[in-house]
């Protein structure tokens, strides 16, 4: 009998030392966990480049597309329209790209990578949050692509190197921070298939339905109100501001705060949806 019960009271305090390391995760061991999953998913993205295919292609085939389909009825000419379309297309390029990070997540759900980490002792929200860390390349990648390409169609932001930064580094952030409401979806659905739909469902409205590609004052009332609200718009004319004019305007204040409204909200969400799961 007392042989049973040796191994069993070993088996609980085993189990009790690994539940007290999780209990006490200081800060400074959660930011290099964090870094840690963040290396990780920077090597996944270097064995599969195809990853970056939309990163890539996206920003030239919008920019070129929208340019040359709206410019001449909506500015007149398309060297016209590129000062009010290429912020427009920085914001809806990035948070395209955010919506990958959900889909991303569920697939390693799916296929049991994060049931390793279930005997780790690391911060939960590290498994979360190196990723999303990582995809700060692929936000930059493109931005930056984007303005590139309007470069070569005669962009010339007013603002200069430092105007243009300013919005590539606010559009990255916004990306960055709404990334963790697809982040919280793909911890809830049941498929990578579900979370693709339903981020679509979410993104695509607040993009087009914003002053990104037409001047809010040629939209009837009803909806011209709810564009002014729409956050996606605050970013959009932040990033103008600075990047044809180097101006900071309260719009930047205003996208900082839905930016902090959102962490603060779905930060929390995923973390706890996701240790449902483990």
């Amino acid at each position: 009998m007392s042989s049973t019960i040796a191994p069993a009271r070993q088996t609980v305090r085993a189990a009790e030392r690994v539940a007290a390391a999780r209990r006490h995760v200081s800060m400074g061991e959660t930011l290099a966990q964090t870094m840690t999953m963040a290396w990780r998913a920077v090597k996944k993205m270097r064995r599969n480049p195809e990853q970056f295919f939309d990163v890539v292609l996206q920003p030239i085939l919008f920019t070129a597309m929208f340019a040359y389909v709206f410019g001449g009825a909506i500015a007149g000419d398309v060297e016209s329209y590129l000062p009010l379309m290429i912020p427009g297309i920085l914001a809806q390029t990035v948070l395209t790209t955010c919506m990958v990070t959900g889909t991303q997540l569920r697939e390693d759900m799916e296929k049991g990578v994060f049931d390793r980490f279930k005997s780790l002792p690391i911060a939960r929200i590290a498994p979360l949050a190196g990723p999303m860390v990582a995809d700060l390349l692929r936000y930059a990648t493109a931005a930056t692509l984007t303005f590139s390409m309007g470069l070569l169609m005669g962009y010339r932001p007013g603002g200069g190197v430092t105007g243009v930064l300013a919005a590539i580094l606010l559009a990255i952030l916004t990306g960055w921070s709404l990334a963790w409401i697809f982040t919280w979806v793909g911890t809830i659905a049941k498929s990578a298939q579900a979370v693709q739909g339903i981020s679509m469902m979410i993104l695509f409205p607040l993009t087009f339905l914003s002053n990104a590609f037409v001047p809010v004052g040629t939209l009837p009332g009803w909806l011209a109100a709810f564009v002014r609200v729409n956050p996606v718009s605050h970013l959009v004319t932040a990033a103008r501001d600075l990047a044809n004019g180097a101006l900071v305007s309260g719009e930047v204040a205003w996208t900082l705060l839905a930016c902090l409204v959102v962490v603060a909200i779905f930060a929390p969400l995923s973390v706890r949806s996701y240790k449902r799961h483990i």
